[in-house]
Parts: C-alpha cells; sequence; structure tokens
C-alpha cells in the first residue's frame, strides 16, 4: 500500500500538482495518464523518493518493499545478468553479500557462526534457496535466454537491457512496484507475457504507459494528471477515455438537460461495468464503477492532433504484386524469403515477424530505398503512396523553420502549410522552430502532417506509434479506422494492430504466413503456432 498526503510537486512557478492525496492498495494496478509535460513520471519519481516533493509525504505500509524500473541501462553493465536481477530484492541481496562475506573470512569465529545462522534463516524466510531458479525464470519469460544469464549485463544489447531492468524490478514479488513505461522495446509476446504476469500481481502497481491494450489488459483503475490535479478513477483507460469524451460532446451540446446528462452518463457506466476486461479483479472493479460518482467525469483539456488522411484517387484493382522476394543482412542473416502475395482493394495489412529487421526491409524494398536480394514487386499505375519510415532522422538534417521543411513536400502558401502543422497542434511561434532541434514526437508529427499532403491512396506506415503520445496514437489510430485506401504497416501497439488490421502477413526466413484473420484470434491459434514453428524452424 501507498499513502500519499497534500503532495505538490512546484518547479519555480510552475506548480504541476498540489494537494494529491490518495491511496493506492493492495491487489490494484493503477494507470497513470496525462498530456506530455503534466507530471507521470514525476509523480512516480515523488514515490520512490528519487524526487524530493515541494510538499507532503509518502508512506509505505508497515514492512513493505518498493521496487523501481531503472532507467538506467548501463548502471549494471560490469553484473552478471542474474545477479542485476537477484539486487532487484535489495533487502535478500544484502544478506547474501553479509552471509558469503562471512563465509569467506579466513578467521571464522564463533560469533561468525551465530551471525551466519541468523542469515540463513532470514534468507530461507525470503525465499533465498529458490532466488537464482526465480529469477532465471523471470528472464526466459522476458526472452533472455539461459547461455545469456552469466554475461555481463554490458555484453548485450540495448533491448535485452530494458528486459533485464524489467526482470530486476518484478523478482522477489516486491509489495509495491513502480513501472515507467515498462513496454518499450518489447516485442508483442514479452508484452503479452507481462500482461499475464501483472493480472496475477497480488499487490500495489503503478505504471505509466502509452500502450493502450496493455493498459486496458492490468489496470483496475486510472490515475489522470489533468487541470493541474491528480484525479483517481475506478476502470481501465478505454473507459476513461470513451467517459471523457462523452462529456466533452455533452458539454458542447448547451441544450443538454442536466437529468439527461445524468441518465447518459449512468447507462454508459453500466453498459461499461457489465463489459469489463477479464481479470480476478472484475467483480470489484464492476462495483466501483457503479458507485462512481457522475459529476467526477469531466472533459478532458488534452488536445489531439487532426491526423487525417484523404485520398485524391480511388484505387484501381491491382494495388501490389509481390513474387519471390527476398531479404538478407550485410553479415547474411536471412530476414526473409520467397515472399510472395497479392495486395487487395481494402486490405489493411499489419505485417509481423521475431525479426523487426525483416519488416523494415520490406517497406525499404517496396519504396525504393532499397534493393532485394531476389524477387520482385510491381505497384499498380494507380497507386500512391506515403510512407513513415521507422528512422526519420535524414529528414531533419537542416536548420529549416517548419513552414518551410513542411513546403519542400507539397504546393501552397504559407497559410496553407500553417494549416497542416496546426492540426498536429503546431501553433503561433512554434511554426518557426528549427527542424533539427525537434523532439522524437514532434518530429513524428512533422512526418505525419508531410504524409497528409499526399492524399495518397496507400499508407505505408513502420511502426507509427513510436514516440507519440497517447492522444496522437488515438487519434492517429481512429482515423486508420476510417481511412478507405489500403495501408500496410507494422506496429506494437496491440490495440492498433486488433482495430485496423483485416489482414496479417508473416515475415519469416522460409516464407511467409497470410490470413485474413483478426489479430487476437491469430496470436491465440494452435494452428498458427504450428505453422509458426515451421516456418521459423523451431
Amino acid at each position: 500500500m501507498i499513502s500519499v498526503t497534500n503532495l505538490a510537486v512546484q518547479f519555480g512557478k510552475r506548480v504541476l500538482y498540489k494537494d494529491v492525496n490518495m491511496k493506492f492498495t493492495n491487489g490494484n494496478i493503477y494507470g497513470v495518464i496525462g498530456a506530455n509535460g503534466a507530471g507521470k513520471s514525476t509523480l512516480l519519481k515523488a514515490i520512490s523518493g528519487e524526487l524530493e516533493a515541494t510538499k507532503g509525504t509518502i508512506e509505505l505500509g508497515p514492512g513493505e518493499r518498493l521496487s523501481v524500473l531503472s532507467q538506467d541501462h548501463f548502471k549494471y553493465d560490469h553484473c552478471t545478468v542474474l545477479n542485476t536481477v537477484l539486487m532487484g530484492h535489495t533487502v535478500l541481496w544484502d544478506i547474501m553479500q553479509e552471509r558469503d562475506a562471512l563465509y569467506s573470512k579466513a578467521d571464522f569465529s564463533d560469533e561468525d557462526g551465530i551471525k551466519v545462522a541468523e542469515l540463513e534463516e532470514k534468507f530461507a524466510e525470503l525465499g533465498g534457496y529458490n532466488a537464482e531458479s526465480d529469477a532465471a525464470a523471470l528472464l526466459s519469460g522476458l526472452g533472455i535466454k539461459e547461455d545469456k544469464h552469466y554475461m555481463m549485463v554490458g555484453e548485450l544489447s540495448g533491448k535485452e537491457k530494458v528486459r533485464i531492468m524489467l526482470a530486476k524490478a518484478l523478482f522477489g514479488e516486491p509489495d509495491n512496484l513502480l513501472l515507467d513505461e515498462p513496454t518499450n522495446d518489447l516485442d508483442l509476446e514479452t508484452v503479452q507475457w507481462l500482461e499475464s504476469y501483472l493480472s496475477e500481481f497480488e499487490h500495489t502497481v503503478l505504471v505509466v504507459s502509452h500502450d493502450r491494450h496493455f493498459l486496458d489488459s492490468v489496470c483496475t483503475h486510472t490515475v489522470d494528471i489533468d487541470f493541474g490535479k491528480v484525479t483517481m478513477f475506478a476502470g481501465n483507460y478505454s473507459f476513461w477515455y470513451e467517459s471523457s469524451q462523452l462529456a466533452l460532446k455533452q458539454a458542447q451540446n448547451q441544450k443538454a438537460k442536466a437529468e439527461e446528462k445524468k441518465r447518459e452518463l449512468e447507462e454508459f457506466i453500466r453498459r461499461f461495468s457489465a463489459n469489463v476486461a477479464k481479470s480476478k479483479q472484475t467483480t470489484s472493479r464492476k462495483k466501483m464503477l457503479e458507485k462512481l460518482n457522475i459529476e467526477e467525469i469531466r472533459p478532458s483539456t488534452r488536445k489531439y492532433p487532426g491526423i487525417i488522411f484523404q485520398m485524391e484517387r480511388e484505387p484501381g484493382n491491382q494495388i501490389l504484386e509481390v513474387k519471390g522476394l527476398r531479404a538478407t543482412t550485410d553479415d547474411g542473416t536471412v530476414l526473409f524469403n520467397d515472399v510472395n502475395f497479392t495486395v487487395e482493394k481494402n486490405d489493411k495489412i499489419v505485417f509481423l515477424s521475431r525479426d523487426p529487421r525483416a519488416m523494415t526491409a520490406f517497406f525499404e524494398i517496396i519504396n525504393g530505398n532499397r534493393k532485394a536480394q531476389g524477387g520482385d514487386f510491381k505497384w499498380g499505375v494507380t497507386i500512391t503512396s506515403a510512407y513513415l519510415p521507422l528512422d526519420n532522422t535524414k529528414f531533419f538534417e537542416s536548420d529549416l523553420n517548419l513552414v518551410d521543411w513542411l513546403s519542400q513536400f507539397g504546393e501552397g502558401n504559407e497559410v496553407y502549410f500553417k494549416s497542416f502543422l496546426g492540426r498536429m497542434l503546431f501553433s503561433g511561434e512554434e511554426v518557426l522552430k528549427k527542424v533539427n532541434v525537434l523532439s522524437g514526437g514532434e518530429k513524428m508529427r512533422c512526418m505525419i502532417a508531410r504524409m497528409q499532403l499526399k492524399n495518397a491512396n496507400c499508407l505505408i506506415l513502420d511502426t507509427p506509434t513510436n514516440h507519440l503520445d497517447l492522444e496522437s496514437i488515438q487519434a492517429f489510430n481512429n482515423n486508420l479506422k476510417l481511412y478507405k485506401g489500403n495501408i500496410l504497416f507494422s506496429s506494437h501497439d496491440h490495440e492498433f494492430i486488433e482495430t485496423v488490421a483485416n489482414r496479417i502477413i508473416e515475415l519469416t526466413p522460409n516464407g511467409i504466413i497470410d490470413q485474413m484473420m483478426e489479430y487476437d484470434e491469430y496470436i491465440s491459434s494452435e494452428h498458427i503456432k504450428e505453422l509458426k514453428a515451421k516456418m521459423y524452424g523451431c
């Protein structure tokens, strides 16, 4: 349990929030949401003690342990992978170090023997004799194979380090767990593993994430940072989003009577209560939703970008034909081979692979930016495409301002280009910023504005939600569901895939798996699992 009393955080004259009073209790998972800069990560840092709050107190339950997902991926480079995970249980690790130091003494005394016996008892109480096997199981679940458990952390890749830090945070089932963007750099299978793990977690969790499906799957409550306040709601992200949109609609309708508003909100809450996501907390969550004070539901102050893709021309019957396509890396690793398929009208295809380099290679090849090692492809004559690459670095290697930068990609006057930038939430003096100083999220919004200029009938999107905040992801997702043209994309966002794709193509070194089915069905199908084992040779 975590008790927050009269918490205030202020930087100079800027007050992030004040008068925060709430309890985070055992068995619940709290999703912390808010616009960029609202103070989501700051709240977690204040609770962990990494940041000193301007005012207020944070208290844990008596004897409880707090664990935090570390963002410093280099701190443990000189430690073995297994030891790094064991360090996550600080009390157990300290006992291990003290015990081993005593055992290694050359002049081991009777007093040392008594001390060791006490340490051994505490060690056993904390599950020390199963610690290494438990840590190994966590690592394996997160995709770190056994042959790497005794390697130095510094020898592993950045993405593997992310998994090690996550295993360290989870190790020993801490009483209180703080997770800031835990799904970053995790593949879809590992995110599923984490969702399953947390659904059985008995203690208190606070999590910041831009992954809507993850928040919906694990969270019992939503902690919204808005209006300079921190407010807790029963329910997951989708409940918060849909209720805030309903409140906004009602606020905009000046003629709505108070009683009609009340009835509409109450009916919404009843419907949502009957359809909460499956979890062991379903019953208690439903009761909390039923007790929710409808006056607490307010329109959000967040701004959603205007992502609107329109087609200038209807596509013909021939979209894209791919024959025998093959791609390898410089060291000869086969990314995909013998890729044959035809894109049909209305296809919205998500491309998957166990090696994310495969999707990027495929998109670069069909956009003419990379040569294939075999095979060919042909676009239909009526097709116009707009491409959002994974790496956009080369687009921003200039000191142009945003208006001049965007004008390179279309025809029109300054007002015309400012209107597209305005849709993407760049206003006033912001449009005169130099593009080489933009943040990752700002660059992505510029790239989306660039795509919208093309009015293309085929969108090619390589991991489009990277660097975007929840509001931009939601707006992007909503428009793609309505878009009438073809979409070829890859993504780590479960909700994005499930709601956009109507066809799935998995690229493997031995051909493709091509299915017309929903993503949830694809990942649960035993038949697909057998196909994958065959295609990947394992």
